[in-house]
């Protein structure tokens, strides 16, 4: 597929594709997901390396069996990757001081729910911003527009899950 065929898909402009595949810009989470969706292709797709039809299915999941990805500064932590045709990611997430998923808003079918355990951080969910501070959550449809900040000075650190399993 060229890069004007892939930036068309994805509905972002072929100098961005270009740009991404030269290593002159780290794309942030939400340009990401919009290039894979041109593929398409999940976030843990494209992280992973194996099949999760020919993993052990196990029932319990250590730390070090967690499947972590990082875009810019978020760190993700995918608690059941091998559980086949898996309908939600289940993750836990840190957010150092000033990260973001990203200036775009992004948004797909299903939904999202998420628990702030330490810190807090800004949810955007259509032209609404929510401050979510540790010992809250939220829950919305995932086909408004969304996106995530911590625009503050401490590591924000939460439980969350999508659906579908897009990650």
């Amino acid at each position: 597929m060229s890069q004007r065929e892939l930036a068309k898909r994805a509905g972002v402009t072929n100098s961005t594709i270009s740009m991404i595949e030269k290593n002159s810009v780290s794309p942030s989470v939400s340009s990401l997901k919009k290039v894979l969706s041109g593929i398409p292709m999940s976030l843990m797709e494209f992280f992973g390396s194996e099949d999760s039809a020919e993993l052990e299915t196990p029932v319990v999941y250590s730390a070090d069996e967690f499947k972590d990805a990082t875009v810019g500064d978020i760190d993700w932590k995918l608690i059941g990757q091998a559980f086949p045709n898996r309908a939600m990611s289940f993750m836990v997430e840190t957010m150092p001081p000033g990260s973001d998923t990203g200036e775009g808003m992004y948004m797909h079918d299903g939904e999202e729910v998420g628990y702030v355990v330490t810190g807090k951080l800004e949810l955007t969910v259509d032209d609404q911003i929510y401050v979510v501070e540790a010992g809250q959550g939220y829950y919305f449809d995932s086909r408004k527009e969304h996106r995530f900040r911590n625009p503050f000075d401490e590591e924000c650190k939460l439980v969350s899950c999508t659906t579908p399993a897009n990650f």
